[in-house]
């Protein structure tokens, strides 16, 4: 049997972020960005794809020159927990040398990939690289990243809606929030 839509919401035990409190937030976030970076161009880059989303509104709200380029990396597979192996699936089109890098994340969770993407990038040469990460959770584990832009702080618990999922389901959430634990422990 087929799922709607309106089995996909109930699958959410609770919304940690409506669809308000993510623009108002954003918004905030391409105001700062644009301010830090001003007389710059950014290229901006996206984890798909799970940041996709976020990285559209984003660079709707930064008013600066920008370029936008996507990189596939996996560490997760359909599992609700890194796997520890990172994986590019796909790669920058453009070049990073002597750029402002500005990577948008969707979540920073244990930072096992965003790390593996940071020394990546790095060693290609770029002038700087930032990170604006829509949501943080807050783990003990958590790699040591600085993030220098972060939406929100969120609790230690599966999240998804607003390009985050579990097995490719519930991006296209407009909210934020945790999935109910019988739909992953099955």
């Amino acid at each position: 049997m087929a799922l709607s839509f309106q089995d996909i919401h109930e699958d959410v035990d609770r919304i940690l972020f409506t669809e308000e409190d993510l623009h108002n937030r954003i918004c905030e976030m391409g105001r700062q960005i644009t301010a830090d970076h001003e007389g710059e161009s950014l290229l901006v880059i996206s984890v798909l794809r799970g940041a996709a989303i976020f990285m559209a509104d984003l660079v709707r709200e930064i008013e600066l020159p920008l370029e936008m380029d996507y990189m596939a990396i996996s560490s997760y597979g359909n599992g609700v927990k890194s796997s520890g192996i990172v994986r590019i699936l796909k790669d920058l089109t453009s070049s990073v040398e002597g750029r402002h890098v500005l990577i948008a994340e969707d979540i920073l969770d244990s930072g096992l990939t965003l790390s593996y993407l940071i020394r990546n990038l790095q060693a290609r040469n770029p002038a700087s690289i930032e990170v604006a990460t829509l949501l943080r959770k807050k783990t003990l584990q958590q790699a040591k990243i600085d993030c220098r832009y972060v939406g929100f702080e969120c609790p230690d618990e599966f999240i998804v809606g607003y390009g985050l999922d579990y097995a490719e389901r519930y991006r296209n959430l407009p909210y934020i929030g945790v999935l109910k634990k019988s739909v992953y422990e099955k």
